[in-house]
């Protein structure tokens, strides 16, 4: 046999050998299990087999295949220290997206820089028609290997037999199955035997089955995708260089000059009427006699929509803008500037209204995110107006890694541990709580709930206690551990008295 094919169908054994393993691993941690410590786990194995053909290469990885790499563990570590189900679900939906993404820009047939949208292209790519195609490449590779170790009738007799086991395993499973539920003496004998068969059963062990055989396969064809990918017309974008604008379409400078001014005139005259407000409001200088919530509450989604328009309408200057000689290129920045301090104060009114009606109100979900989303919207606000200074400064790198960055911090800011402690403030100044929304919080914020009932409000525990309930009748395995669930059972725990679920449970409580 020719050397170099050879060598392929070794490599391409391993790699199959290897996502059955993978395949294995995967419905261990999760068929059944909730994901936790499992989840990063599996995505370090799912990396290390994706970059096992290339580990004397890692080095030449681009830093952004790195920042990625890292934003992606990040995330999943989440999985393991937080149980906020809002960003469960939401990581649920982004990780794996990300990581196809990477994929394709690490790895790809096609070379793109990192900001250039048609990298999702490839990456749809390599995930479905560069994958689907290598599934008969495993049925290939399974043919060579027995053709090449057995001769035409050693190959006959080993069909017979596997089709015979095929046969007889599912007939097996279900009269081992019948006959322990039809002899006490039989099914006590099955139970000496390794644990696991006391779990098996037609539906479950086949159903795994199946379940490994199916991700086996979609992991060699994702892997083979990229070691063996189609061959296409190369499409190449060179890593590191400034983005080029797109010279297609571009605004006239006088149709976006009068655009400006119309909207910044209206915007100048509203800020002004507003600084009378915004810095008198506190000072108990409200209009028409409105309440600090009525204040607070009206305009706000209207001045978060138009702050948004307002940046829609930079970006769009930014992008297509141009042309323009030197006095109206001057101009239609100064008027951009405007519209960005005009944003910024419309955003900064819409916050100090959150944090009036919020004082009133109590601090919630929707609440934290509006104010997170508010804070990010503003550090855009702050490059595009470097932006406008410097035509230098890549707009579309920024968004990106400044818009990764947000996420996984927001992710680790403690969401559920923050509102608990403004409410708790909230409490000890105005007396006023919902104890009921504070139960609802994820148990991340427990530790801190079971430190305030102990010590200021009582009345907390009975709610606590339902929440104790519910997590000790849950019945997890190992890969669904999360460390946040664990403290706050210990935490629980010692607040009603009883020993830890891990612990035999003491026949008298340790307390008075």
């Amino acid at each position: 046999m020719d050397p170099t094919r050879k060598w392929t169908i070794g490599r391409s054994l391993v790699a199959l050998i290897g996502a059955f393993v993978l395949a294995i691993v995967h419905q261990y941690l999760f068929y059944g299990n909730v994901p936790g410590v499992s989840y990063p786990l599996f995505m370090l194995l799912l990396y290390v087999y994706l970059f096992h053909d290339i580990r004397n290469r890692l080095m030449e990885i681009h830093w952004f295949g790195w920042f990625l790499f890292t934003v992606v563990m990040l995330l999943s570590m989440t999985f393991v220290l937080y149980d906020n189900l809002v960003f469960y679900l939401l990581n649920m939906l982004v990780i794996p997206p990300l990581v196809f993404i990477h994929l394709a820009f690490v790895r790809g047939s096609k070379k793109f820089d990192w900001w250039d949208i048609r990298i999702v292209g490839s990456a749809l790519n390599h995930l479905i028609p560069q994958s689907l195609r290598h599934v008969p490449t495993v049925f290939r590779i399974l043919k060579v290997l027995t053709a090449r170790r057995l001769g035409d009738r050693q190959k006959s007799i080993m069909s017979k037999v596997l089709i015979g086991l095929a046969i007889a395993l599912p007939l097996l499973i279900i009269v081992v199955n019948l006959l322990a539920s039809a002899d006490g003496l039989f099914n006590r004998f099955l139970a000496g035997l390794p644990e696991w068969w006391n779990d098996l059963s037609l539906g479950n062990s086949f159903a795994r089955f199946i379940w490994i055989v199916i991700f086996g396969v979609l992991f060699f064809g994702y892997f083979w995708g990229f070691v063996k990918p189609k061959n296409s017309r190369p499409e190449v974008g060179i890593v590191g260089k400034a983005v080029q604008e797109d010279k297609g379409f571009k605004i006239d400078p006088i149709i976006m000059a009068t655009l400006l001014i119309s909207v910044n005139v209206v915007y100048v005259l509203f800020v002004l009427v507003q600084f009378t407000y915004l810095f008198g409001a506190w000072d108990g200088a409200l209009p028409d006699g409105k309440t600090y919530a009525e204040y607070a509450r009206s305009g706000f989604l209207e001045l978060v929509t138009v702050s948004m328009i307002n940046f829609a309408i930079l970006m769009t200057t930014l992008v297509y803008g141009g042309g323009e000689d030197g006095l109206l290129r001057r101009m239609n920045a100064i008027l951009l500037y405007i519209l960005v301090g005009c944003s910024g104060v419309m955003l900064y009114s819409a916050y100090m209204r959150l944090i009036l009606y919020e004082e009133v109100y109590g601090y919630t979900y929707i609440r934290f995110l509006v104010h997170a989303f508010m804070i990010y919207l503003a550090i855009l606000l702050i490059i595009a107006a470097l932006r406008i200074r410097s035509i230098k400064i890549p707009l579309a790198q920024c968004y990106i890694v400044i818009s990764l960055a947000a996420y996984v911090m927001v992710n680790y800011a403690g969401m559920d541990r923050i509102i608990a402690e403004k409410n708790i403030e909230r409490y000890r100044d105005s007396g006023n709580i919902d104890a009921p929304y504070l139960s609802t919080l994820s148990v991340d914020a427990f530790p801190l709930l079971v430190e305030f009932s102990k010590k200021e409000y009582p009345a907390m525990k009975p709610l606590l206690e339902k929440k104790r309930v519910s997590l000790s009748s849950e019945d997890r395995r190992w890969p669904s551990f999360n460390a946040s669930r664990y403290r706050a059972e210990k935490q629980l725990s010692r607040l009603f008295g009883e020993a830890e679920r891990v612990s035999p449970r003491p026949t008298s409580s340790p307390f008075p």
